[in-house]
């Protein structure tokens, strides 16, 4: 089973053709990592495939897929907005456990104002109530997660598979869609303390999003502490490592 993969056949073809887009590096040993888990019947081959983008204004669009079988399906799927322009980021994480689904789409925000929420949030909160009737709130999250949120996060746990082929797949498709208006639209930002803000509010997201990333436990389990920690960094959350460049480039 691919469950996530029809979800990456519809974003990429609809990025290129709506953004200027470009290739994004993908570092050496990331591109495909294969992993065997399980023993006799149970053994069950795991593979991570990456994607990467940019476009003149967001620096990165990444995806993370994780395919185990049945019971092991990940789509993490973030783009994150050049440094001079204010966009939310848009995140879609598609998680399958032995457990069940956990859904979470959002625009996540920079800012809590009620400017920034008027400008990026509200537009999407339409699209959120359409389909929160069919896709429930998922119950409770951490406290120190709340500020990443924007109030159109969708945070869901379907009980059938149907429903996140069917209702899951139409809402990331809605999203992503809006999201691209937002990036249409945006005017690059010019001001020197707002550019300062904005690098600050990244800071801040991505490093809590690689200090908490809950993928950590399970990329260690397939391939190790060194390559996982390596992905996290340098790969999935890796602003730091290019601060320099982009704001040569701003």
């Amino acid at each position: 089973m691919t469950l996530y993969q029809p979800f990456l056949d519809y974003a990429i073809p609809l990025l290129k053709e709506r953004l200027d887009l470009a290739a994004y590096p993908i570092p050496a040993g990331f591109e495909r990592k294969e992993s065997l888990t399980g023993k006799g019947k149970k053994e069950q081959l795991v593979v991570t495939t990456s994607h990467a983008f940019k476009s003149s204004k967001l620096r990165q669009i990444r995806a993370a897929h994780v395919e185990g079988g049945d019971a092991l399906q990940v789509l993490n799927f973030v783009i994150f907005p050049q440094l001079n322009y204010d966009l939310p980021f848009f995140g879609a994480d598609l998680v399958t456990l032995p457990g069940g689904h956990l859904i979470a789409l959002d625009m996540q925000p920079l800012f809590h104002d009620a400017a920034y929420q008027k400008q990026y949030s509200d537009p999407i909160l339409p699209i959120f109530n359409t389909y929160q009737k069919e896709l429930p709130w998922g119950g409770d999250f951490p406290d120190e997660a709340k500020p990443f949120f924007s109030p159109a996060f969708l945070w869901t746990r379907p009980k059938e598979t149907e429903a996140v082929q069917t209702t899951v797949f139409e809402a990331f498709k809605d999203y992503l869609q809006a999201y691209l208006d937002l990036v249409e639209q945006a005017p690059p930002v010019t001001d020197s303390q707002r550019l300062g803000e904005i690098l600050e509010a990244q800071r801040r997201y991505i490093n809590y999003r690689a200090a908490k990333d809950p993928a950590r436990g399970m990329f260690t389990r397939f391939y190790g502490e060194e390559w996982t920690e390596e992905y996290i960094h340098g790969f999935l959350f890796d602003l730091e490592r290019h601060i320099p460049e982009v704001q040569q480039s701003v």
